[in-house]
């Protein structure tokens, strides 16, 4: 395991009470380092600080909405007194997954704010600290859908896209002052948000990994960035790359249909 006390005293994660947000910070709590927990939902993000606090550390936690107008200054205030030598930026789910005709744009833009704007805002907020004392980690998690087309994820996928091609220019602005970057990019991961929304986990063949497998990785390959693909999903990433954009994408959107057990009459 990397030594994560160099990215302490204090971590801040968004998106940290469940699924691979607890795991990130069950993981960063067992190795010493003070957690500040951000997440909408304020029961599942106490019993996750509860559970932290008992490995030694000091948990502080805000419940808030992410996409709201004043997140980023409630996160600067709950955070002002503290060194944050690590940001992980957890929250990026799919808030709206209607076909983009059908669906309503203010929804759509919930999914900007919460997977470009505010992550931008925490990035550029705890990042420039960090590049004055030339020391910090910033991983940022990402998603495989990020790297092609599909049906309802019109935007979500485009937001991911962005988020890859970000993380590895950031990477290349702060390889000289030894402040680590990277994203962190998963496929099916077995969370309670996807548990939520239906997925079938049994599809033949397909690969699904657990939080605290993806978050091992993650802590592990922070210092080796810019983009590390999680839970044994580097070949299939690598396929979604083929020149042949119809023949990959079509191929895709046959396993998620089967993967939320749609019917493809098409």
């Amino acid at each position: 395991m990397t030594d994560l006390a160099r990215y302490g005293p204090w971590a801040v994660i968004a998106g940290g009470s469940e699924g691979v947000g607890a795991a990130f910070a069950h993981q960063l709590a067992d190795a010493g380092v003070n957690l500040v927990l951000i997440a909408r939902k304020p029961d599942p993000l106490e019993q996750t600080a509860e559970r932290c606090r008992r490995s030694g550390v000091e948990v502080r936690t805000l419940a808030i909405d992410l996409t709201s107008p004043e997140a980023m200054d409630r996160t600067a205030a709950v955070t002002g007194d503290l060194e944050v030598g690590l940001l992980i930026y957890n929250a990026g789910a799919n808030t709206c997954s209607e076909q983009f005709l059908d669906g309503d744009l203010s929804d759509f833009q919930r999914v900007l704010d919460l997977n470009v704007g505010t992550m931008l805002a925490m990035v550029q907020h705890f990042g420039r600290p960090m590049r004055e004392r030339r020391r910090g980690g910033i991983l940022m998690v990402g998603s495989m859908a990020g790297y092609l087309g599909s049906v309802r994820h019109t935007v979500y996928g485009g937001v991911k896209a962005f988020g890859r091609i970000f993380a590895e220019s950031l990477w290349l602005e702060l390889r000289e002052y030894d402040v680590h970057v990277l994203e962190l990019v998963l496929g099916v991961t077995r969370t309670p948000a996807m548990e939520r929304v239906g997925l079938n986990f049994d599809v033949p063949g397909l690969r699904v990994a657990e939080p605290d497998d993806v978050a091992r990785e993650g802590l592990e390959q922070l210092a080796n960035g810019p983009v590390y693909v999680a839970g044994g999903n580097a070949d299939d990433v690598a396929r979604r790359n083929d020149p042949d954009r119809a023949k990959v994408v079509l191929g895709t959107d046959r396993m998620m249909r089967k993967l939320l057990g749609e019917r493809d009459n098409r």
